[in-house]
């Protein structure tokens, strides 16, 4: 891992509760300080991908997630240090409320752990309508709760008028928490939101780029900008390296095999704590060569993209490329042929769900995706991808690649998950152990194949997702930087189906869908 170096300016963006306009705030912030020439590194505490994105058109910078329950609070500072190379500030916007975590976890993956591992001063974010005195006594509760989280300052949001303003002012004044904002109340701030939050960039760019702006201008307008610069250069070096997907690749090749998510290793006995786990562990294939081109050994990894398929973390692409892949993007909206030489796909999460009639009128696609998924090449599909992999969305046909069907739901199913691998597959090592998260509202039948991609051991124990031949199809997000053995797995892999299609002399498959994963 490479240097820290000097101390990266920095806060954190938080809030009492949800809805009191952290997004609006921290995403004005990171737009407003990069009009003024600063580099300005986005981050977001949790598993959330749609602020990130937000975030990014703001920056112009990759939007990075810092969640402690999926990476392990050893690797906060380390991710953190490296998203922020080499800005002049780093913005991080909380989650829920300041003190809110995993469930029943305590404070782990709260705002206030994460500012703690980041020994970043907390902004403040409060809703101050139909409120005036009462704020002081709601600051205090917040600044006094835990003496470790700095409240450097606080920013009044929704005000009401400037008579207002001077209530929540004087009754602060005697607080210790300085107020360093004050934005009025306003509906033309803001973006739309729909099933799962807000809607996601990919989806409204013009409208996106004008929704920033307007944060911009809104956060400029109320806020003490120079006095936020002054708090976040109080943040103090932070100790050991940042995070290099190399380095963290080598590092996860020196232990076992049957690597573990979030840092750690298994119980004794929890490895098969599911029926039909086994502690088995196959010899790793030969990894992929450097180089790239046809004929090369380093094999092209195709990402989906587009506006269907915008959930995705910037970590993943850094670690195929240091596994050896050449890592392009195809949208299956657009394209209607995989990427040349593809030896492999990663369908992340998304919206397909908004899209099906376009998803499945791309017939061509749809056939090239089932086609390459029956030549045994690995595919690995989270969320949105194993919905586009079933036989049909909605009533929609999709790829036919797994013999299931799903549907909208009004029932929102959310929460952090600890999985264990059922069986040897593209991604993990049977037994391995990691932490992931779902987020969705649809609903597949079956839920599970006849051999399950998950055994979930925690909040509730099932059987969920698919594993066929190299396809790895499931509703579990994970982080790849908990476990940098999936990236590794999954080029060598790639790599290893390249290899042994090419010595059988192979012709592309038939076109047409073929028969189903049953």
């Amino acid at each position: 891992m490479s240097s820290a170096g000097s101390p990266v300016p920095r806060l954190v963006i938080a809030a009492p509760a949800s809805g009191s306009g952290k997004t609006t705030v921290a995403t004005g912030l990171m737009a407003a300080f990069a009009e003024r020439g600063l580099a300005v590194s986005p981050h977001k505490v949790g598993p959330d991908y749609i602020d990130p994105g937000y975030h990014a058109l703001a920056t112009g910078r990759p939007g990075r997630n810092l969640d402690a329950y999926l990476c392990g609070p050893e690797r906060i500072a380390p991710l953190f240090l490296h998203g922020a190379a080499g800005a002049g500030l780093a913005l991080v916007e909380g989650v829920m409320g300041l003190y809110d975590g995993a469930a029943l976890q305590g404070e782990l993956a709260s705002t206030a752990h994460v500012a703690k591992l980041l020994k970043a001063p907390v902004v403040l974010v409060v809703d101050a309508s139909s409120q005036s005195r009462s704020v002081a006594a709601l600051v205090h509760g917040f600044a006094s709760w835990d003496p470790e989280v700095r409240v450097g300052g606080v920013i009044l949001n929704k005000v009401g008028s400037d008579r207002h303003e001077e209530l929540l002012r004087e009754a602060l004044g005697g607080s210790g928490v300085p107020v360093l904002g004050a934005l009025r109340r306003t509906d033309g701030v803001g973006t739309p939101s729909r099933h799962l939050g807000l809607v996601p960039v990919a989806e409204r760019r013009e409208d996106a780029v004008e929704a920033v702006a307007a944060m911009a201008a809104h956060v400029r307008a109320g806020c003490d900008l120079e006095a936020l610069l002054a708090l976040a250069r109080t943040a103090p070096a932070l100790p050991g390296p940042a995070w290099d997907p190399a380095e963290a690749l080598a590092e996860e090749a020196r232990w076992s095999p049957a690597w573990t998510g979030a840092g750690t290793a298994p119980e004794p006995g929890t490895e098969t704590a599911v029926a039909g786990a086994t502690d088995a562990a196959p010899d790793s294939p030969a990894p992929a060569r450097a180089g790239g081109g046809p004929g090369s050994g380093r094999p092209v990894v195709a990402v989906a993209g587009g506006s269907a398929f915008t959930f995705s973390y910037a970590e993943h692409t850094e670690l195929l490329t240091a596994a050896g892949a050449e890592v392009v993007t195809f949208d299956p909206l657009r394209d209607e042929e995989l990427p040349e030489n593809v030896s492999g796909l990663v369908i992340g999460g998304g919206f397909p769900e908004m899209y099906a009639p376009e998803l499945s009128a791309n017939e061509p696609l749809r056939a090239a995706v089932a086609r390459l998924a029956a030549s045994g090449a690995p595919v690995a599909a989270e969320c949105a991808g194993l919905l586009y992999l079933s036989r049909s969305l909605d009533g929609s046909p999709m790829c036919g690649v797994l013999d299931a069907e799903a549907r909208m739901s009004q029932r929102l199913t959310l929460g952090y998950r600890e999985a264990v691998a059922v069986s040897d597959n593209v991604l993990a090592p049977a037994g391995a152990r990691l932490r992931g998260h779902e987020f969705h509202r649809t609903v597949l039948e079956p839920g599970a194949g006849p051999t399950a991609a998950w055994g979930l051991v925690h909040p509730q124990r099932r059987l969920e997702g698919f594993v066929h031949g190299g396809v790895h199809a499931s509703y579990v997000h994970v982080h790849w930087a908990a476990a940098p053995g999936v990236a590794r797995r999954f080029v060598e892999q790639c790599a290893e189906s390249r290899v042994r299609n090419a010595a059988a002399g192979r012709p592309a498959p038939a076109s047409g869908p073929p028969a189903g994963v049953r």
